[in-house]
């Protein structure tokens, strides 16, 4: 079987593919890629299938060695790479021969750069997923150096050479639309025209479980205990404090604050790609009916 060998790591590199939906009954979140877009975009390039397992870089980047030829491809977060010492770009296949290095830095857009590797990386499944929880630790450990990688079988498909397509899910600036959440109508009416007429900022603490926003505080009506409801990837639960966090990829399965929204799937993918510091602002989705109690 081919391979490919980490020479060297910084920040969190772990092994992501669609995930393990279907299983919060049994308190399993679907984890999977936190840019599920970067991800699709990245196998494709390689001709593999949308599902197949990726590496995902957060703020930081890799070098690696292929031990045998070995075509790849780099989406999500953009920044520089060299191949064997010369520079290359993203969003196209580049061919590994053996024994060649590639190395990638780290983003200058975006926060998560997936590489994916023609035949997909070929960590053992676990619950029907190669993806790393890094809430739950189920998956495969997250990538060291030293680590040797195997690579599936060839697909059937051939690499994507003409057909390049760009990344519009990086256009960062653009809102985020959400849906009413459940518990919308706990929160007092001006509490939702705040949140899609008003900047938020992601706050430093934030990684692949959700993100925690600063800015106007979202005021309740019903302030009684709530007892612990599901939660989805891209809820906006508001904690007492009455700003709001996001949940991606690595969420719990079930939370005790009310979900004031729900940040639509695609919308979540440029939401991971977000850093510290950047100015968030939702737009309410109009193909959703937000109730009465939501004023114009």
């Amino acid at each position: 079987m081919r391979a490919v060998e980490v020479l060297a790591v910084s920040g969190l590199v772990t092994v992501q593919d669609q995930g393990r939906p279907g299983r919060g009954r049994w308190g399993v979140s679907a984890s999977g890629a936190a840019d599920r877009s970067g991800l699709r975009l990245a196998n494709r390039l390689v001709g593999n299938p949308a599902a197949a397992a990726a590496l995902e870089l957060t703020l930081g980047g890799l070098s690696l060695r292929a031990q045998d030829r070995v075509v790849v491809a780099l989406a999500g977060a953009l920044g520089p790479a060299w191949l064997d010492g010369r520079p290359v770009t993203a969003l196209r296949p580049l061919a590994l021969a053996a024994g060649s290095e590639l190395r990638v830095g780290a983003p200058t857009l975006g926060v998560r750069t997936y590489l994916a590797l023609r035949g997909g990386v070929a960590v053992p499944a676990v619950l029907g997923s190669r993806a790393t929880d890094t809430l739950s630790g189920i998956g495969p450990a997250p990538v060291r150096a030293g680590d040797v990688l195997a690579v599936g079988p060839e697909p059937a498909g051939p690499p994507v050479t003409v057909d390049v397509a760009a990344q519009p899910h990086l256009d960062l600036a653009a809102p985020l639309r959400i849906a009413p959440g459940p518990r919308a109508d706990w929160f007092e009416p001006r509490a939702l025209r705040t949140l899609v007429t008003r900047n938020y900022r992601l706050t430093a603490d934030c990684n692949r479980v959700g993100v925690r926003l600063e800015g106007p505080v979202l005021a309740r009506r019903e302030h009684q205990e709530l007892p612990s409801e599901g939660m989805v990837r891209g809820a906006i639960q508001v904690p007492p404090s009455g700003t709001p966090l996001v949940f991606l990829s690595d969420h719990p399965v079930t939370g005790g604050y009310p979900v004031i929204g729900v940040v639509l799937p695609a919308d979540v993918d440029r939401l991971a790609q977000m850093r510290p510091g950047q100015t968030v602002r939702f737009a309410a989705c109009r193909a959703h009916s937000w109730g009465p109690w939501y004023g114009s």
